[in-house]
């Protein structure tokens, strides 16, 4: 069988499929890896084979346009109130212009479809930003599959607009999303449908089900296996902590979003270090020099691998990522989210509200707060004892290994021509049943 996995060239997102991607390797599958040329290092450094396709600078260019300057738009579960249609239409009007198409530019798009065309993979997975994977498996007849790193908030925002369209007259139904997709497909002579949005399949590699969304579209989990890039394990992480460890880190994405934080990073390690703790945080050279004097129980590193820090941690402060997220949960750490961007709110509240972590929004932060947050997720059970829970959850998924003959047979059912949507498929290959109602109202 011949996988094609896709990503747009950032590396947090490439890095969810990594584990699969080495799964269907070992089991005698040909892979391959296609993204935008400034991502290719970040593949061959995976041991994974590299396609390079289209050109880097349109999503650059998007990053200093003044609509996205603030970040991403506000998604539907991170509002109180329900979602009206003006909003849902709000949010596609700006995603498909500044995220989706500009991430899945035209050049990227036409490469990909021409690689696909030429080398015919049977499978092709894709992470959820990049729609270029599923318009490029549905030019050449391969079945495709989604593999989420966070929640699925932006297939609950389509079945939210598609609901609350729905609802108004035929002369308002505008689609921008669906649109897009709609033009982009015409030029390889392929017709939109809202598989093209899901895929027929969605991997879901770092939430547990306790967690997701409810967007009403085929899961199936896979166990977490953190991945953070090349790395080598530090000396001082082969002693054990001699007080409670909290890692503060932003990752590799997490210092484009401090525009409204009320207290940066260097004055929130100070005020955990007041704690009897030891602190081991991830600082660039301008957070470490506005820290001044390093407190004796604070480590400062420039980069340290998710994997192998986070075992060693009593609790754990960041902004969301996805790839320290799901490393926290898959070792039972509880955490500190100051988050505010996309999805991550989102899931500091759900995470919030099972008990497992705290959600401080990024305005609310002063130090005492800040401290003594922390200094509850490190002494009292009950957030150790939730986060514990949602790790034995986590190890019930199967394994990428055991993931790749669900795959096979996924393949097969789209060559016999069976639907992805047949109950009786779905349960054949393992995976959730779809859950209905409107998510976000």
């Amino acid at each position: 069988m011949r996988v094609l996995l896709t990503s747009f060239a950032l590396a947090s997102h490439y890095n969810c499929l990594v584990p699969l991607g080495w799964a269907l390797a070992a089991a005698g599958h040909e892979v391959r890896v296609a993204s935008q040329p400034s991502l290719t290092d970040a593949i061959t450094a995976s041991g994974l084979t590299a396609v390079p396709v289209g050109t880097d600078p349109e999503l650059e260019e998007v990053r200093e346009r003044p609509a996205a300057a603030m970040g991403p738009p506000q998604v539907h579960e991170d509002r109180d109130e329900p979602v009206t249609w003006e909003q849902a239409l709000d949010f596609d009007m700006v995603i498909a212009p500044l995220l989706l198409a500009a991430i899945n530019n035209t050049a990227m798009v036409d490469e990909l479809v021409g690689f696909a065309r030429q080398w015919r993979p049977d499978l092709v997975i894709w992470e959820p930003f990049t729609l270029a994977g599923a318009i490029a498996a549905e030019a050449c007849g391969a079945v495709h599959a989604r593999v989420m790193w966070g929640l699925d908030v932006l297939g609950s925002a389509r079945r939210t607009f598609l609901d609350l369209r729905a609802e108004q007259p035929r002369a308002h139904w505008e689609d921008p999303v669906g649109e897009w997709l709609t033009l982009t497909l015409a030029r390889y002579s392929r017709p939109f449908t809202e598989e093209v949005t899901t895929g027929r399949l969605t991997i879901d590699t770092t939430m547990p089900s306790s967690l997701r969304l409810p967007v009403g579209v085929p899961v199936v989990g896979m166990r977490t296996l953190p991945y953070n890039g090349r790395s080598v394990m530090p000396d001082w992480l082969a002693e054990a902590p001699r007080r409670p460890r909290v890692c503060f880190t932003l990752g590799g994405t997490g210092g484009d979003f401090l525009h409204d934080w009320a207290l940066g990073p260097a004055e929130l390690v100070r005020a955990a270090a007041e704690l009897d703790v030891e602190v081991v945080a991830t600082l660039d050279a301008e957070q470490r020099a506005r820290l001044g004097e390093v407190p004796d129980n604070v480590r400062i590193v420039d980069f340290v691998p998710m994997n192998l820090l986070m075992p060693t941690c009593a609790a754990v402060v960041h902004h969301g990522g996805a790839g320290t997220f799901s490393a926290a949960l898959l070792n039972g750490v509880p955490q500190l989210m100051v988050a505010n961007t996309w999805d991550t709110p989102v899931k500091a509240k759900r995470l919030a509200d099972y008990g497992a972590g705290i959600y401080i929004p990024p305005p609310k932060l002063d130090a005492g707060g800040f401290r003594d947050a922390v200094a509850t997720l490190v002494h009292e059970p009950g957030p150790r004892a939730a986060a514990d829970r949602l790790r034995q959850e986590m190890l019930t998924e199967p394994t990428p290994a055991e993931l790749v003959p669900r795959l096979e047979r996924l393949v097969a059912m789209g060559r016999a021509g069976e639907s992805g949507d047949d109950p009786g498929a779905i349960r054949d290959l393992g995976v959730a049943e779809p859950a209905l109602g409107r998510p976000g109202g």
